[in-house]
C-alpha cells in the first residue's frame, strides 16, 4: 500500500483523517489475510507500526493507536474466519405461555390491557425499552409494560406482561415475565 507523504499535514486534523484511511488500509491489507494462527496475528501491530512510521517521515507516530484501532476494527467487521457470539434470536429464546397458564392476576392484566385499562399502578403502559434485548428487537415506543399484581408484595413485585404493537388495545404480540425481564415467554392467543 502506499501512501502519498504529501496527502499527509502536519495539522492534527489532517493527521487524524489520514491516519483514519491508513488504518482501514491496513485492516484490510493485512488483517483481513490473517487466519486465527497466533504467530500470524502478532504480526499485525509489528507491521503497522512499520507502515505508520516509515509514512511521510514518521509525521504519524504519535497516532499510531489511533491507526491500529481502526485497522483492528476493519479486520474484526470484515473478517470470515471470526465467529461473533450473537446468540440465538431472540424469538428463538422465547418460551410460550397460554392464557390459561397464567396466574389469575396475569390473566386480569390480559385482560384490562386488550379493554384499555384501568391499571391499578401509575407504570403500567409505560414505555419497556427492552435493554435486556431478550425480546425482538423492535424500534423504542413499540413495547410497554404492564404490572401483574404479586399477592402479599408491598411493591409492584416482579411480574409483568409486555406488549408490542401500534395499538395497546390490539397488540400484535405480548410477553409474560415472572422474574422480572430476566426472561419471558409469549402469550398464545
Amino acid at each position: 500500500m502506499g501512501v502519498n507523504p504529501e496527502l499527509v499535514v502536519g495539522e492534527i486534523e489532517g493527521g487524524i483523517v489520514v491516519s483514519s484511511l491508513i488504518g482501514v488500509g491496513v485492516g484490510l491489507g493485512l488483517g483481513l489475510n490473517l487466519d486465527m494462527n497466533p504467530d500470524r496475528n502478532s504480526a499485525l501491530a509489528t507491521k503497522s507500526r512499520a507502515l505508520i512510521n516509515s509514512c511521510a517521515g514518521g509525521h504519524l507516530k504519535a497516532l499510531w493507536p489511533g491507526v491500529l484501532a481502526a485497522g483492528f476494527s476493519c479486520w474484526i467487521a470484515l473478517s470470515p474466519n471470526l465467529v461473533q457470539a450473537k446468540g440465538p434470536v431472540a424469538s428463538e429464546r422465547l418460551g410460550q405461555i397460554s392464557q390459561a397458564e397464567l396466574p389469575p392476576q396475569g390473566r386480569e392484566t390480559y385482560t384490562k390491557i386488550l379493554q384499555g385499562g384501568p391499571f391499578p399502578f401509575e407504570k403500567d403502559g409505560v414505555v419497556f425499552g427492552n435493554r435486556e434485548r431478550i425480546l425482538p428487537s423492535e424500534k423504542r415506543g413499540y413495547y410497554r409494560e404492564y404490572t401483574v399484581k404479586t399477592p402479599a408484595s408491598r411493591d409492584r413485585g416482579a411480574k409483568r406482561i409486555v406488549c408490542g404493537g401500534k395499538q395497546a388495545t390490539a397488540p400484535d404480540a405480548c410477553f409474560y415475565s415472572d422474574d422480572h425481564y430476566s426472561s419471558f415467554r409469549r402469550i398464545a392467543h
